[in-house]
C-alpha cells in the first residue's frame, strides 16, 4: 500500500535510500545497439522511417545553413519518447515526470540558443523584441512582453512535459487503487477504462516528446 499518492514518483530507491530509479533514464539506450548487429526488424524499420521524417522536418525548420543541428533534436526526441513509453511499464520509474529531468533538458538548450543569438546575431535578436507594425506608444510594452515570454520558455517546456506525464500516471493510479473495493461487474468496466487510458497515455507520451522537440527546434530557428 502506498503511503501517499505521489510515492510512485519518488526518485529514491528503497535500497539504502539510493536514487537508483534514475538509472531508468538510460534503459532506452539499450535498444539502439540492436540496430548495429541484429537483422533489421519491422520495429527498427518503423523507427528508422520515423526518425528520417523528423530529421527532414527539423531540417526545414532550421534552414539549409543549420540542417546538421536537426540530428540533435532527433536525439532529444528519441530520449524523451523512450523515457515516456518505458515509464508506462510497471515498476519502471518515469524520470520525465520530474522537473529536475525536464529542466535539465530545456534550460541548457535555451541558454545556449540565447548566448549564440545575442553574440552572433545581436541586431536580429533586438528586432525580435518588437514585432513588425507595432505602434510607437506600444513598443516599450511589447519589448517587456517579448522579454518575459522569452525568459519563461524553458519553464513552459519543462512544466508542459512533466505535467502531462504525471497527470496520466496519477489518474491511472487513482483508478487502480479503487479496484479492490469494487464488485466484479464494475471491475470489468474499470479494467476497460484503464486499458483505454493506457492507450491514451501512450499517445500523450509520443505527442509530448514531439512537442518538446519541435518547440526546441523553433526556438533554435529564431536565433538565426
Amino acid at each position: 500500500m502506498m503511503s501517499n499518492l505521489f510515492s510512485s514518483f519518488d526518485p529514491s530507491s528503497s535500497i539504502f535510500n539510493l536514487p537508483l530509479n534514475w538509472t531508468s533514464t538510460a534503459l532506452g539506450l539499450m535498444f539502439f545497439p540492436l540496430a548495429l548487429w541484429a537483422m533489421p526488424s519491422r520495429w527498427i524499420l518503423i523507427w528508422t522511417s520515423i526518425t528520417s521524417a523528423l530529421y527532414k522536418e527539423f531540417k526545414i525548420l532550421l534552414g539549409p545553413l543549420n540542417s546538421s543541428g536537426s540530428i540533435l533534436f532527433v536525439s532529444l526526441f528519441s530520449l524523451i519518447v523512450f523515457n515516456n513509453l518505458l515509464g508506462l511499464l510497471p515498476y519502471i520509474f518515469t524520470s520525465t515526470s520530474h522537473l529536475s529531468m525536464t529542466l535539465s533538458l530545456a534550460l541548457p538548450l535555451w541558454v545556449s540558443f540565447m548566448i549564440f543569438g545575442w553574440i552572433n546575431h545581436t541586431k536580429h535578436m533586438l528586432a525580435h523584441l518588437v514585432p513588425l507594425g507595432t505602434p510607437a506608444p506600444l513598443m516599450p510594452f511589447m519589448v517587456l512582453i517579448e522579454m518575459i515570454s522569452n525568459i519563461i520558455r524553458p519553464g513552459t517546456l519543462a512544466v508542459r512535459l512533466a505535467a502531462n506525464m504525471i497527470a496520466g500516471h496519477l489518474l491511472l493510479t487513482l483508478l487502480g487503487n479503487t479496484g479492490p473495493h469494487l464488485s466484479l461487474s464494475i471491475l470489468s468496466i474499470l479494467i476497460l477504462s484503464q486499458v483505454l487510458l493506457l492507450l491514451l497515455e501512450s499517445a500523450v507520451a509520443i505527442i509530448q516528446s514531439y512537442v518538446f522537440a519541435i518547440l526546441s527546434t523553433l526556438y533554435a530557428s529564431e536565433v538565426n
